[in-house]
């Protein structure tokens, strides 16, 4: 057998890694959007990036209602669980558009939001503005003594 069948074969089996791959990554986005209510949102933690502005630390993901919770996967992930769950008592504190080359950084015609947790923590969400007005409705929907503001 000549050298060359054997690189062949190498690419081939890539090539049939690469398809599955992409696959399954397919599937999971579709298995995980069948549940209903699930959204593009991208996620950067607030001591991920130096400048408000800046696009680093962002991570593309799908975000998913499940009750009081908001669940956030990546998108380019093989776990079938939620990478972070984020709680109802949460406060909306700022809405912006990205700048600069935070706008590449993320899905087209997002908007970022700043968010602090019951914890403290604070993070910003992108997210179409229909995903956004859906999810203000999902906070203030909270039960009876948990504010929310939006700046």
């Amino acid at each position: 057998m000549p050298w060359w069948a054997d690189i062949l074969d190498v690419i081939g089996l890539l090539a049939v890694l690469a398809l599955t791959v992409f696959l399954f990554l397919f599937i999971r986005r579709r298995v995980l959007s069948r549940q209903g209510g699930t959204f593009e949102c991208s996620l950067r933690k607030a001591h991920a990036a130096p400048s408000p502005t800046g696009a680093r630390g962002w991570e593309l993901g799908l975000g998913r209602y499940d009750g009081d919770s908001l669940e956030w996967f990546r998108v380019f992930s093989f776990s079938p669980r939620p990478k972070a769950v984020f709680d109802r008592s949460l406060e909306v504190v700022s809405r912006r558009k990205p700048h600069g080359a935070e706008a590449f950084s993320l899905y087209a015609g997002h908007t970022v939001i700043g968010v602090r947790l019951s914890s403290g923590a604070s993070i910003e969400l992108a997210m179409s503005d229909p995903a956004l007005t859906a999810f203000l409705a999902w906070t203030e929907a909270a039960p009876p003594g948990h504010d929310r503001l939006l700046s």
